[in-house]
């Protein structure tokens, strides 16, 4: 009889196995940050964003890469590029990571938990924009 062994991989070896296994390693060649950001327009919640008051910085490395902000208030939002004075929450990653988590490809979680997400800021606010751009 042949004896088996088990061996515990350990999390950060199974974290790694998980990555490779499930998750691509590019978003979808035809999206940008860009269209990311275009298509939240459409999205936005207005009755979501009633008494919300918070300003969004994305910093995103990589080709298609730069610099976005949304500034949302009580129910209105401005978008543009570039850097807002004072964001509330700040989230860096790269802009692969940003459409990958956009489409669905990438949990945010996830992406926090391994380093390819940095939020910088109130987590409180950060989790708001799920709900106000669904």
């Amino acid at each position: 009889m042949m004896k088996t062994h088990r061996v515990w991989l350990g999390l950060p070896v199974m974290m790694i196995l998980a990555m490779l296994g499930s998750i691509p390693l590019r978003a979808a060649d035809s999206s940008t940050p860009q269209q990311v950001f275009d298509g939240m327009r459409q999205s936005f919640q207005a009755d979501k964003a009633k008494g919300v008051h918070a300003r969004y910085q994305w910093e995103l490395s990589g080709p298609n890469g730069g610099e976005w902000w949304i500034d949302v208030n009580d129910g209105t939002f401005k978008m543009g590029r570039g850097k807002i004075d004072n964001p509330s929450v700040t989230f860096i990653t790269s802009d692969n990571d940003w459409v990958a988590m956009s489409n669905g490809k990438l949990k945010g979680t996830w992406a926090f938990m391994t380093g390819r997400l940095k939020v910088r800021g109130s987590q409180s606010i950060a989790r708001k924009l799920d709900e106000i751009f669904p």
